[in-house]
């Protein structure tokens, strides 16, 4: 990492596609911390992992031999030790983007539902929920106090560092066959804006590899869901 502030230490235990290592990383590298990366197959968890994470979920964050589990407690943590502050300083305004924080979690939820749909019937009733999820973000960006690109208008926040992971999905469903007519994104200029600058934001590019578009589509493909189906006929 290019000017990263020697953090001995910091090792990220990562799953390649997992959106809250990803948010963990984005909030590491907004920071210059240096860490280093361990990745892991969820499908085939090892001892030593097992050991360090309780739930057997991805991220832990070591540090100094001791290990923290779930992503919002570990950003927080580094939100903590580590400048720039990624909260607003103000109490209220902290409260609620940790408020929006858990929502973005509930819209990873939302996401993983809908690319696990069966069949068209329930793709079409997950995306109209998802849907539902992106116009109370649309409005909930129109109550900024001022102008710019992130959640809370100039500044990268820890809102931000969330929604990252949540929009990089679409860069590789939005193209698949019929996504145009499932309306996701109609209407909402604000969340389009907001989605472009955190794609844009170089923090965001490197919490993941250079292989993370092929190795989603690999694992969408293997779902045996109706958005499976969807990218057979592309393959096809």
């Amino acid at each position: 990492m290019t000017g990263a502030v020697a953090a001995p230490g910091l090792t990220l235990v990562s799953h390649a596609l997992c959106p809250y290592v990803q948010r963990v990383a984005i909030v590491l590298h907004e920071k210059g911390l240096a860490f280093e990366r361990r990745t892991i197959d969820l499908a085939h968890k090892p001892d030593w992992f097992l050991a360090l994470s309780p739930l057997g979920k991805t991220p832990v964050l070591q540090v100094r031999g001791q290990s923290l589990f779930e992503s919002a407690v570990i950003c927080e943590y580094l939100d903590e030790v580590a400048t720039p502050a990624l909260h607003p300083q103000d109490p209220l305004q902290r409260a609620r983007h940790r408020a929006w924080m858990e929502f973005g979690s509930a819209v990873l939820g939302s996401i993983g539902a809908f690319y696990s749909a069966p069949d068209e019937a329930t793709l079409q009733a997950r995306a109209h929920d998802l849907r539902g999820r992106f116009v109370q973000i649309e409005d909930a960006l129109g109550q900024r106090s001022g102008p710019g690109p992130y959640f809370a208008g100039p500044d990268f926040g820890m809102v931000d560092a969330v929604f990252g992971p949540v929009f990089r999905y679409f860069d590789v469903i939005d193209p698949l066959p019929g996504m145009a007519d499932l309306g996701l994104w109609q209407g909402l200029p604000r969340v389009a804006h907001w989605r472009a600058a955190l794609a844009a934001r170089t923090s965001v590019q490197q919490a993941v590899g250079a292989d993370y578009a092929e190795g989603l589509r690999t694992f969408l493909r293997a779902r045996g869901s109706a958005l499976s189906r969807r990218m057979g006929a592309v393959a096809a």
